[in-house]
Parts: C-alpha cells; sequence; structure tokens
C-alpha cells in the first residue's frame, strides 16, 4: 500500500471535494436505506391498521411524506455525489497528469531511454487513470461504508439494542473480511492485466508505425498476430475481473439472505420485548438495504491489484532520480560564451565502454571548429554533453568560464541551437512546427526563411497551415533536416551546433545551405560535426576524433601540411 502514498499526499489539494463528494455519498446511502425501511414498515403498518380500529387514528400522511421526501433525497443525493466526487477526481488526474510528466521530462532521454514510447503512452493514460480506483472505489465507499454501518447500528439499537449490534457485528465482520478476500482473488490477474494492457498498446503501435516495411518483408501477418495474442490475454483478464465481479455480487446476495432469516427469526416473537408488531417489517427491511452498504466495497478490492501494479509502473518513473539536473538559480555569465571541455571522459549508464576518453578542447567564443571523425567516434556525444542531456562521468564542461552545472535549464536552452541528425516534427501546422523556435516571428519571415533553406514548395496549397505530423502531409528525411536547420536560425542563440547538417541533402542544396550558414555563423560560437571532409576550409579550427580520442587539431591548411590522418583522409576522397 506504501505505493499509494505518493498519490494520496495530492489529495490535500482537493480535500474539499473529495469530502463533500463521500459526504453526499453517506447521505445518499442513508437516503436510500431510509426509504426501503420506511416504506417496510409504513406497508406493514398500513394493513394491521387496515384491520383494526386503528385505521381511525394512524397517520398515513407522516410516513407517506417521509417516503417521498426520502426518495427525491436519494436521488439529488446521487445526482450531487456523482457530480462533486467525479468533478473532484478528474481535477486529481489533471494533477496527477501534471505531476508525472514533470516527474518524467527531467529524465530524457536518460532513465527512460530503455521504456518504449508506446509503454510510457501507457503510463501516462491508463495507469494514471487507474489511480481514480484509489478514491472512487476504494477510501470513499470503505469511509461511507464504516460511518453507514455505525449509524444504522446506532439507530436499530434504539428499537431492539440485540438485533442491532447483531446485525452491525455481521456487517463489521463482512467490512473486515470481503476486501481482504476478493484483494487476494484478484490481486494476480489485477497485475497481468495492467501489464497485458502496456502490451497490446506496444504491439499495436509497433504494427502501425511498421507496416510499410512489415508488408516488404512479409512479416505484417506475425505481428498481427501478436496484437491478436495480446488481445486474448487482455480479454481473458477482464472475463476473470468480470467472474469475480459475479462472485462478489451472489455471495453478499447469499449472505444478506441468510441474515435476513437470522433476523427474522430472532424477531419474530417482538422487537424490543414488545408483543410481534410491524417493528419487525422494519428490521427485515433494514437488514435487506443494510447489504448496499457492501456492494461498492464487494468488487472495489479485486481492482486494488490492478491499482497497485499500475502505482508500482508510475513509481518508477516518479521515483527515479534525474540523471541530469539544473539549478533553479540563474548563472551569471559573461558575454564570452568560449566552450571549454576539461578532461572529459564518459560512456553510457548500459555500457562500460567509454565513449569518450580525457578530452580536453578549448573553443574561443565567436570562432568556427569542425570536429571530424568516423560513424560512432563519439562526435554527436560531445553535442549531447554540451546541451546537457547527460553529464560526464568525469571532468567538467564549461560556457563563459561556468560550469554547466551551475546553468540554469532556460539559460543554457536559449544560449544554444542546434541541428541534430534526428529531426522530430510535431503534430501541428506547418507555421507551428517553425514557431517553437520563435514565437513571435510573423508569417513573412517564416515563408522568406523556407525559401532560404529550399522549402518554398511547402507553401503551396494551404501555405503556413499545412498539416505535418500524424495524419498531414508526409516529409522526406532531406526537408525535415531543412526544418530544423529552419528552426536553428529562427532561434538565433550565439552558440550554434550542427551534427551533420546537410545529410542527406543533394549537392545543389548542400551548397545552398552550407552558404547560408556562412551568412548566419557571422558573430556566432560554431561546433560543426561531420565526417564528410567538405567544406572545411572556412573554419577556424578542426578537430579529429577516433575512438573517443582526439587525434590531431589544428587548422585545415595546418592539418594537411602535418601529413597526419586529416592529410590521409582528405587523400582518400
Amino acid at each position: 500500500m506504501r505505493d499509494l502514498l505518493p498519490y494520496l499526499k495530492l489529495y490535500k489539494k482537493h480535500w474539499f471535494g473529495l469530502s463533500l463528494g463521500m459526504l453526499l455519498a453517506f447521505a445518499t446511502l442513508s437516503a436510500s436505506i431510509g426509504l426501503l425501511t420506511l416504506s417496510g414498515w409504513f406497508i406493514s403498518a398500513s394493513a394491521v391498521a387496515g384491520l383494526t380500529i386503528a385505521r381511525e387514528t394512524f397517520n398515513y400522511m407522516l410516513p407517506g411524506g417521509g417516503v417521498r421526501g426520502l426518495a427525491m433525497s436519494r436521488t439529488a443525493g446521487r445526482w450531487g455525489e456523482r457530480v462533486v466526487s467525479h468533478n473532484a477526481t478528474f481535477k486529481l488526474l489533471t494533477d496527477l497528469r501534471i505531476f508525472f510528466f514533470q516527474k518524467l521530462t527531467p529524465l530524457i532521454p536518460g532513465r527512460i531511454s530503455n521504456l518504449r514510447d508506446a509503454d510510457l503512452l501507457n503510463r501516462l493514460v491508463a495507469d494514471v487513470d487507474a489511480m481514480d480506483h484509489v478514491y472512487l472505489r476504494l477510501v470513499s465507499p470503505v469511509t461511507v461504508g464504516v460511518l453507514g454501518i455505525l449509524c444504522l447500528t446506532s439507530f436499530l439499537m434504539w428499537f431492539d439494542s440485540s438485533l442491532g449490534l447483531l446485525l452491525g457485528g455481521i456487517l463489521v465482520v463482512l467490512l473486515a473480511v470481503w476486501p481482504v478476500l476478493f484483494y487476494k482473488l484478484g490481486q494476480r490477474n489485477g497485475g497481468q492485466l495492467t501489464q497485458n494492457k502496456a502490451n497490446l498498446r506496444i504491439t499495436t503501435l509497433d504494427w502501425i508505425e511498421g507496416y510499410s516495411e512489415l508488408t516488404l518483408f512479409g512479416a505484417e501477418e506475425r505481428y498481427r498476430n501478436a496484437i491478436l495474442v495480446s488481445q486474448q490475454k487482455l480479454m481473458n483478464n477482464q472475463y476473470v475481473n468480470a467472474n469475480l465481479t459475479g462472485l462478489a455480487s451472489a455471495l453478499l446476495m447469499l449472505l444478506n439472505g441468510w441474515t435476513l432469516v437470522l433476523i427474522l427469526w430472532l424477531s419474530a416473537d417482538g422487537v424490543g420485548g414488545n408483543a410481534p408488531d410491524p417493528f419487525i417489517a422494519l428490521m427485515a427491511f433494514a437488514t435487506m438495504a443494510s447489504f448496499e452498504l457492501l456492494m461498492p466495497i464487494a468488487g472495489a478490492f479485486q481492482y486494488l491489484g490492478q491499482t497497485l501494479s499500475s502505482a508500482k509502473r508510475l513509481n518508477e518513473v516518479i521515483l527515479t532520480k534525474p540523471d541530469v539536473e539544473f539549478p533553479e538559480q540563474a548563472a551569471s555569465l559573461s558575454s564570452e560564451l568560449d566552450i571549454q571541455f576539461s578532461d572529459v571522459t564518459f560512456n553510457y549508464p548500459d555500457s562500460k565502454h567509454n565513449v569518450l576518453s580525457n578530452v580536453e578542447l578549448s573553443i574561443p567564443a565567436k570562432s568556427k571548429m569542425a570536429i571530424v571523425g568516423q560513424t560512432g567516434s563519439g562526435k554527436s556525444t560531445l553535442i549531447q554533453l554540451l546541451t546537457r542531456y547527460w553529464d560526464p562521468k568525469n571532468g567538467d564542461i564549461s560556457i563563459a568560464g561556468t560550469s554547466l552545472k551551475q546553468w540554469s535549464e532556460k539559460q543554457l536552452r536559449d544560449s544554444i541551437s542546434v541541428v541534430s541528425q534526428r529531426v522530430d516534427i510535431l503534430n501541428g501546422s506547418l507555421r507551428d512546427n517553425l514557431l517553437i523556435a520563435k514565437p513571435d516571428a510573423s508569417d513573412t519571415e517564416l515563408s522568406e526563411l523556407l525559401a532560404k533553406v529550399g522549402l518554398v514548395k511547402l507553401l503551396d496549397d494551404t501555405a503556413l497551415d499545412a498539416w505535418l505530423g500524424d495524419g498531414g502531409r508526409q516529409l522526406s528525411g532531406g526537408e525535415k533536416r531543412r526544418i530544423g536547420i529552419a528552426r536553428a536560425i529562427l532561434h538565433n542563440a550565439p552558440i550554434l551546433l550542427l551534427d551533420e547538417p546537410t545529410e542527406g541533402l543533394d549537392k545543389q542544396t548542400e551548397s545552398s545551405i552550407m552558404s547560408l550558414f556562412d551568412e548566419h555563423f557571422e558573430g556566432k560560437t560554431v561546433i560543426f560535426i561531420t565526417h564528410r571532409l567538405v567544406g572545411l576550409s572556412k573554419m577556424d579550427s578542426i578537430v579529429l576524433i577516433e575512438q573517443g580520442a582526439i587525434i590531431e587539431k589544428g587548422s585545415h591548411t595546418q592539418l594537411l601540411a602535418d601529413k597526419g590522418r586529416y592529410h590521409q583522409l582528405h587523400q582518400a576522397l
């Protein structure tokens, strides 16, 4: 149950709505039990009065008014309880999603790199939704049940203390045993249901996203069958849940009948030491109605296993400490944004092999440096460390003489523009995909920039309102790369990081983009990562990196004159 503590703490913010919901639920339940109890006594008393002289003096109006009042109270209370409790629960789930997302984002890309996108989606949607069981199916029914049993027992003891205590004792025993019994019965199935629901999302998303490739390689049927297998497992779990719900209701009805027989037998000689009278019917109908207290609890605890399983999955994210933490207080910086790598060593968490080893690198402010090396040599890792996707295992990285660990996240993001190898296109219009880099950019500015990066054809038809992303206009790899370049230019930060920016572009477009960069490089600190020895003569310095270590550094002319490794690579072109 400790897995639920982080979520129960969120209840403090909505204590009024949640408490009001439980109060209305208790009032509704009291009206429902009172209606059946009063009706049973009223019908019996009316029948007895009709057969005797008491029909002349029997007050039909007051009980009849009570019956109508309780009926209206039950209807109004049920409506009010649903509105209040669900409103509070929806607000609670909203806060929980925000809370989960706030805990999730600092973990990207480090701690959650081994989680599938569909699994994260399932945690954010299905597992968070399962948390509404905590209030609606656990806390509220149990609280209302305890209060209801206490009040009903006290009410019946006013007529007959022994019968009231007996019925109350039976209800208390059931309240103690029922949750434990059905939690144990549903615990394993609930955990499996949560996992199988996640597996179904994962297999379905795999099939949808890879449908073209699966069809080309003849593997579509195998992946589709995996969906069907996951679906069948989930349906089996739901079948078990339905059986447990039916079993709980059937057992409660059986126990209700046995208890009713017991109460009728004990009250047959009269209630409270009196001669047999209509109060026997009051006791009988109160017994029948009392089991309504346990109805919500009967099926609730079979879902506790599912809820706890969801809570554990959420806690894997919420309670995880980020690899990278930014200070809230911004550091004071100089205007010269030089970059310094000091004895930097790094390896990824799932590997013992060093990607970078004892890297010493100094990049003066407003200079242009190219970092050259083969695929897998550690070039892109330098950019990831500089943007604090990760922190070095050893050594330190500083900008403007201040360690990156002292920079606030806003400072760092405002100071760096990145063109990465992977450019993500968001579900939105072309305008939306560009404005994330510069929210106040005008349509004219956006259109002119698209023309400069060779994407003027995207302005056909609906122009900047064209929908991109899922269900929208499909973009090639080169078009996505140029969207990323446009974003970096719009952001216009003093430090520009380019990771293979012209990869996948034809020669003419590459030449156009490089000319645009020459214009945009003015007054900026530039790191240009590439494995192609093209256009490097325009760089102030070139660094050659192999297997995570810097082996050569100098200008293009100097490195050629040294006739080292760079010269060999250049001659091989």
